[in-house]
């Protein structure tokens, strides 16, 4: 592989801004971050590679931890094709690693949905599969958000083995209500085998998270929704998660779930680094005509969000990550922040912080360059462009 140079831009490292610099990518690793006049002094191999950036913005690839769907493709399909298709797309948009998110369903048929997505793994020509997110089914009926409340059922763990060995070891996050019973039990499970719980669709008190925590839940899904709410004699899942900085955070930064002042005040209580920004996209997000379907029942498009037909209530989101860079920083949130919680802070809760998430020599070249409106001119993955446009 030849060495390939993203030459004048404005970086975001992760850990600092470099104007006027470029990256040097050789063998799809990161060689090195220079300022544009050692650059023009370096010597290169005559093959060299280089991308003219024009001052645009250059980070870490984006990363979602929570996506259900995009163009039509769904991970509830049941068949590998449309992962890969979402793969593809996700690329268009500068995200470099997702984790399919899938809903809870039959039994047989979210085994064979859990095969699925995991028979994509290294197959895919765009973002790469980091993990698959379960959300569910050990989740709560009292905060079932769009999910079917006839999937949703107490912790089983010979069921969990069963979704275990479907995904060849490949769930990485997965979505619980702490309050069940047997919780413990199955914290213990996932701890032995490098699963992140994450408290969501969740009625727990304060007493239940405490507890939960405690057996190793350490991050929570779509944090203010579908989620028992902060109250001055029980502080709940919202309280529980706001009082512990050490437990990280989704959020669906869309201006519609959550109210900009609500983001203001998490972003005065939450570590910054404890922030993950995700979108929770459905099926037709990115489609301009309906009708609209996800997890097999009919969506309309309203305000920014998807709705249920049936009864109007929120169903995931319409979300793209770039969107949801630039409406934080539209509030105030400094850029290098907001592209943080869309890079290194997903990066890090998947423990894949030494290789992605920063631009640092020796990283993975997962990349992405974006202009001040936040359009996408070129996604690098592997040290190999995926899309470029001058």
């Amino acid at each position: 592989m030849s060495t390939v140079c993203l030459y004048n831009g404005t970086i975001y490292t992760g850990f600092t801004v470099l104007e006027k610099s470029t990256v040097i990518i050789k063998d799809g690793t990161i060689e090195d971050v220079i300022s544009n006049e050692r650059f023009k002094k370096r010597k290169l191999p005559s093959d060299t590679q280089i991308y003219y950036l024009n001052g645009a913005n250059i980070s870490a690839g984006f990363i979602d931890t929570h996506i259900h769907g995009l163009h039509g493709y769904d991970t509830a399909d049941g068949n590998t094709e449309s992962i890969l298709k979402i793969s593809e797309h996700l690329a268009e948009y500068g995200v470099i690693g997702f984790c399919p998110t899938l809903y809870p369903k039959a039994e047989n048929d979210f085994i064979e949905n859990i095969k699925a997505v995991t028979n994509a793994i290294g197959k895919e020509k765009g973002a790469k599969i980091l993990g698959l997110h379960l959300e569910g089914p050990f989740i709560s009926r009292d905060k079932r958000g769009v999910l079917n409340p006839e999937y949703m059922r107490e912790v089983d763990i010979e069921f969990m083995k069963k979704l275990y060995e479907a995904s060849r070891g490949h769930i990485k996050i997965m979505t619980v209500a702490p309050e069940l019973k047997n919780m413990r039990e199955l914290a213990l499970y996932c701890l032995k085998h490098n699963i992140i719980l994450s408290a969501g669709h969740s009625n727990a008190t304060y007493e239940n998270m405490l507890e939960g925590m405690q057996a190793g839940i350490v991050h929570s899904t779509h944090f203010f929704n579908a989620m028992r709410r902060l109250h001055h004699r029980d502080p709940g899942v919202v309280g529980s998660i706001l009082i512990h900085p050490e437990v990280s955070c989704e959020i669906i930064a869309d201006g519609y779930h959550l109210h900009p002042a609500i983001l203001k005040l998490l972003f005065r209580t939450k570590p910054i680094n404890k922030i993950i920004m995700v979108t929770d996209s459905i099926k037709p997000t990115g489609l301009t005509e309906g009708p609209f379907y996800a997890n097999n029942e009919e969506v309309y498009f309203e305000q920014g969000m998807f709705k249920r037909k049936e009864d109007g209530t929120i169903a995931g989101s319409s979300l793209i990550l770039k969107n949801g860079i630039k409406f934080l920083h539209s509030i105030g949130i400094p850029l290098e922040d907001a592209i943080k919680m869309a890079t290194l802070n997903p990066a890090t809760l998947l423990g894949i912080q030494k290789t992605n998430g920063s631009i640092l020599p020796g990283k993975n070249a997962d990349i992405v360059a974006f202009d001040n409106d936040f359009n996408i001119i070129l996604t690098m993955i592997n040290g190999k462009i995926i899309s470029f446009h001058e």
